[in-house]
């Protein structure tokens, strides 16, 4: 077990000092956690400010907990106001604002309601033919015998032409949408900059006329997609305003490709690293599904979630935070925490206490889940079944982007 050099924990004070860029801790985080878990089941990383829950019970039930909210205490336009000179960020603000991952009912319920009429299981089931194809089509377009990198060969393309065609935006426009929403997830990472939040803007206000633009024309000849569906919704006096299906597309966008893309891409490091014929993971449908599912608790695509305290409360015995202050759940431990799982640093599809909060609990549990593990369902069973000698050309390295937990490239041959 390799602990990195900038780990340091006081047991007595539960407080921890860690660098989130030493490389030690983001390339292989488990080490870390699971020493963490051994003495604590909350600690105060410095290095945030905030105190973090890194036992599957404890994060399991703060996501269920309703007096641990996402939405910013004071809503969030008070929030941003209390938070020193944002005038750079007033595009990404207006987005924020009126996301429904940051707001709590009933805001919340009503444009979760709106949108999830596009993401229900039955709904999504439909797309597996097209999701089968796709990745038929991109096998196809791997130059035979030499190494290829899976991330923007396979992981990719999936979940964003997918996302795109539900949404009833132009395919071709894919790359662009990956370096806006490239850059305005930056905003969620450590260490910003003034540089980095104006970039993050610029991106937002730019993803943001995109959308209107896109939607007026929905408007004048709608069609059987997503941006239609909100369209009507706002239309038919729904309470959907304009701003408010901006921020929801953008949100479906950003989420419906890059958790997947990190998803997808941990996936496939993960089944090589088992050795022997993959095939054996996606024998028929149960079988796929168990696995992509041990796939998600094993090496989760986000660590990290944030929540705010609607009262003053107890986090852990002992350990009290005050109204309107923010935890961090560490969903990357809870899923490896050797309270809750037998044997958790073991790859076991079909274990009998999967219970995975990759896509988290409670009202927030992500409304996208259904379709992310259908695109996994399909796409990891056809690259298996049709390259089962795939193997990896080098050591895969994750991304200097923790609380996100993603590969930079995995080139495979």
């Amino acid at each position: 077990m390799t602990l990195p050099a900038t780990l340091q924990f006081d047991p007595a004070t539960l407080q921890l000092r860690l660098d989130p860029h030493d490389a030690a801790f983001f390339q292989d985080p488990y080490p870390t956690y699971a020493r963490l878990q051994a003495q604590t089941p909350v600690f105060y990383w410095e290095d945030f400010g905030t105190w973090c829950v890194a036992s599957y019970e404890g994060v399991n039930r703060a996501l269920r907990d309703r007096n641990f909210g996402r939405e910013k205490p004071g809503g969030y336009v008070d929030y941003v106001s209390r938070s020193g000179d944002r005038s750079h960020l007033a595009d990404f603000d207006a987005v924020e604002a009126r996301s429904m991952l940051e707001l709590e009912p009933p805001v919340h319920t009503r444009l979760r309601t709106l949108v999830n009429r596009a993401f229900v299981s039955r709904q999504v089931e439909r797309l597996r033919p097209r999701v089968e194809e796709l990745a038929h089509e991109l096998i196809d377009g791997f130059e035979a015998k030499r190494p290829v990198d899976l991330i923007p060969a396979f992981a990719t393309p999936v979940p964003i032409v997918v996302i795109c065609e539900m949404l009833g935006v132009p395919v071709e426009a894919g790359p662009q949408l990956l370096d806006w929403s490239h850059r305005m997830v930056a905003m969620y990472m450590h260490g910003l900059t003034r540089e980095i939040e104006a970039d993050a803007n610029r991106a937002t206000a730019e993803f943001s006329a995109f959308i209107r633009d896109h939607a007026r024309a929905k408007r004048a000849a709608p069609a059987d997609d997503l941006l239609s569906l909100l369209n009507s919704a706002h239309e038919n006096g729904e309470k959907l305003t304009e701003d408010e299906l901006v921020a929801s597309a953008i949100l479906l966008l950003n989420a419906g490709h890059e958790a997947t893309v990190h998803q997808t891409g941990n996936a496939i490091r993960t089944i090589l690293k088992q050795g022997g014929d993959p095939r054996r993971f996606f024998t028929d449908a149960a079988m796929t599904a168990a696995t992509v599912e041990e796939c998600l608790r094993f090496d989760a695509p986000l660590h990290m979630f944030n929540r705010f305290a609607a009262t003053d409360c107890e986090i852990a015995p002992g350990v009290s935070v005050k109204a309107g202050e923010r935890i961090w759940l560490m969903l990357g431990a809870a899923n490896t925490d050797a309270a809750a799982f037998a044997d958790p640093l073991v790859f076991q599809p079909g274990r009998a206490d999967q219970k995975n909060v990759s896509f988290g609990a409670g009202i927030h549990f992500c409304i996208g889940a259904p379709l992310a593990r259908l695109e996994m369902q399909a796409s990891l069973k056809m690259l298996f079944e049709r390259l089962p000698g795939l193997r990896l050309a080098e050591e895969p390295r994750y991304r200097d982007t923790y609380h996100f937990h993603g590969l930079e490239r995995l080139v495979v041959e």
